[in-house]
């Protein structure tokens, strides 16, 4: 089994106690950490990188040097699943749509930029959304866990 920290939406200008505090408590056991965009500085990128294995997306609010630096769209492929991860665009209403149309042949979409965390299956695919961990939308600060062995599971964690 492969466990994933799923974090997204941190638009922090440097890494500070409650990132350090998300990789050290909820991060301690993952084996890879997932940022869906929206870093805002390249210091995030960084501080994420020197804890554990690392991959990423380019969110609307990152600057040119972590949009050139990271795809707007990947695909990651574990444990013979695969993992679209996007940021996301636009309005949050019909989001989910349009995100799942950018990928072919997919079991999860891991996504961001509204701010809300979200874990549910439409048909086959799971969409999840950690929510943002310093700024939600709605309720509290969250990241998740994605669980990939035979199947994918997620796990919303209220901060």
């Amino acid at each position: 089994m492969t466990r994933l920290g799923v974090i997204s939406d941190t638009h922090l200008r440097s890494p500070d106690a409650t990132l350090e505090r998300i990789v050290k408590a909820y991060f301690a056991d993952v084996d890879l950490i997932v940022h869906l965009g929206d870093y805002v500085d390249p210091s995030i990128v960084r501080y994420l990188m020197e804890q554990k294995e690392f991959i990423g997306v380019a969110g609307n609010m990152d600057p040119p040097e972590l949009k050139n630096g990271f795809p707007s769209k990947r695909v990651l492929e574990l444990e013979n699943r695969r993992i679209g991860m996007i940021h996301g665009w636009g309005a949050p209403f019909g989001l989910e749509g349009r995100i799942h149309k950018e990928f072919v042949d997919i079991d999860a979409v891991l996504y961001g930029h509204t701010h809300k965390a979200a874990n549910h299956r439409r048909g086959s695919v799971l969409f999840f959304n950690p929510g943002s961990a310093t700024r939600p939308f709605m309720g509290r600060p969250s990241v998740g866990i994605v669980s990939v062995n035979d199947g994918i599971d997620g796990q919303i964690l209220p901060l």
